[in-house]
């Protein structure tokens, strides 16, 4: 189903008024759109030379023993020499156990030097390029991944909905309050494994439905882990201390956070539209989301936590909102789905207007917290103008984009230099990146992800072979 069919910024805004979406907003002037997103932006004790992120892109393409491989070296001299000031490194496993592919990248003692090589020749090729990293941010995401663990998922409660989706059985054990206080010092350590390899920022990923995410979620859970709200939240304050008690301020402590659950979701057989699994009121579980009608954001939880993380050492956080495995368009508004997901169940400008409601909300909370928003890469070409005027409002510090730099990863390049992207070059979200990420069938049991329409030289051909994989040749 065809959104975007709009020739003119002009268009685009007239159409986000049109569907009543208020919270999105442009700048048409370029020099006043260049202005905000050159901005420098404090972050904690150091300065980010501009308000232009690139959010952490998992490739799937390490080996399988956890080794960031050629691709992911290639990736990130691209998006190092593309001058975006806050480079968000990608999911990174602290444990073989917490992997959710069997390539996804994992950082442990016998291989934490060819992290470290990976991230100098992120800093060698962006000072060639922009002349210095002093103003560089280059957060280390820290994963487990629960539920989508594989071959083994960890779940932290049962959630019957989600359960459904994932053919978790109800009576599937869940992770005991001992295992994860053992837990908390798998990401201390790999904290320091991520300091030792150069990163001086590491992200306690809380999103996207993964373990830490779960737990912010976990209403129904026994225990210290579960039940209030400090319970919840009590792994992070303890991360968050031991890891303030052991590195002290050599280490940048951000945090990637979804803020809005909602609900599964499934195809309408009829429609081939996304439609949500049948859910009781008041709903009983989930995060940022209202009981009495889970489809919609409720933030209070939300801020009463980010202010306990920013008490007790955050200083960065990335704001995101859903899950890719069971309602995808409410964290990445699309204009095409996955082979074999559902269609857009709304109009994606009114996806993009809730990614921007709820950032728009919490950074306006905590105007001294600096915070990334998502959500802007279906805007396409516009999604600088319209980041521009969310920073230039107060709703954003940096503007991030995910999906759009594998096929632009020199975005930020054309902002500083052009004040405009170009056209053939943005990402049209027609997720085949996605699809590649889902496709299983080769020898590494995962095809690594990237853009086969704009980046085809490279994943041309993996898409050829993903697509036969599928159709079982």
């Amino acid at each position: 189903m065809r959104h975007f069919t709009y020739r003119s910024l002009g268009e685009l805004e007239e159409a986000a008024r049109s569907l009543g979406a208020e919270h999105v907003h442009f700048e048409h002037d370029v020099a006043r759109m260049q202005q905000a997103l050159t901005r420098k932006v404090k972050v904690g004790s150091r300065v980010a030379g501009n308000s232009m992120a690139i959010h952490p892109m998992e490739g799937c393409d390490g080996d399988l023993a956890g080794v960031p491989g050629e691709l992911t070296w290639r990736r990130y001299e691209r998006f190092a020499r593309g001058g975006a000031k806050l480079i968000w490194f990608e999911a990174t496993a602290i444990r073989e156990d917490g992997r959710a592919n069997p390539r996804q990248i994992a950082i442990n003692e016998g291989n934490v030097d060819e992290y470290a090589r990976l991230h100098e020749m992120m800093m060698r090729v962006h000072r060639e390029e922009w002349g210095t990293t002093d103003d560089l941010l280059i957060p280390m995401q820290l994963t487990m991944s629960g539920r989508y663990s594989v071959p083994n998922k960890t779940i932290v409660y049962h959630n019957p909905l989600i359960d459904q989706k994932t053919g978790t059985p109800p009576d599937f054990p869940v992770i005991s309050d001992d295992e994860l206080e053992r837990l908390e010092d798998d990401y201390v350590s790999a904290t320091g494994l991520a300091l030792r390899a150069g990163f001086t920022a590491v992200d306690i990923k809380a999103t996207h439905g993964y373990l830490l995410s779960e737990l912010m979620g976990a209403k129904t859970r026994e225990g210290r882990y579960g039940g209030s709200l400090e319970n919840r939240t009590r792994f992070f304050r303890n991360v968050f201390g031991k890891i303030r008690a052991k590195y002290g301020q050599q280490v940048m402590i951000c945090m990637r956070l979804g803020c809005f659950d909602c609900v599964p979701y499934m195809m309408d057989e009829a429609t081939k539209l996304g439609k949500p699994l049948d859910y009781p009121l008041p709903y009983p579980w989930g995060w940022g989301v209202n009981p009495e009608n889970p489809m919609e954001p409720e933030l209070t939880e939300v801020k009463q936590a980010i202010g306990w993380f920013k008490d007790w050492g955050l200083e960065l956080l990335n704001v995101s909102m859903g899950s890719p495995y069971y309602n995808p368009h409410i964290g990445r508004p699309f204009e095409k789905p996955d082979e074999g997901s559902y269609e857009q169940p709304e109009h994606p400008m009114l996806g993009v207007d809730r990614h921007f409601a709820v950032a728009g909300e919490l950074q306006r909370a905590f105007p001294d917290l600096p915070m990334v928003g998502t959500g802007y890469s279906w805007l396409q070409k516009y999604a600088i103008n319209a980041g521009a005027a969310n920073v230039e409002a107060g709703n954003i510090a940096f503007l991030g984009l995910g999906r759009g730099v594998l096929s632009y990863p020199d975005f930020a390049k054309d902002v500083i230099e052009k004040g405009d992207l170009d056209e053939l070059r943005v990402c049209k979200t027609l997720t085949y990146c996605t699809f590649l990420m889902r496709t299983k069938g080769n020898e590494f049991g995962q095809f690594p992800s990237g853009c086969p329409p704009f980046d085809k030289l490279v994943y041309g051909p993996i898409m050829k072979e993903a697509r036969e994989s599928r159709r079982g040749k």
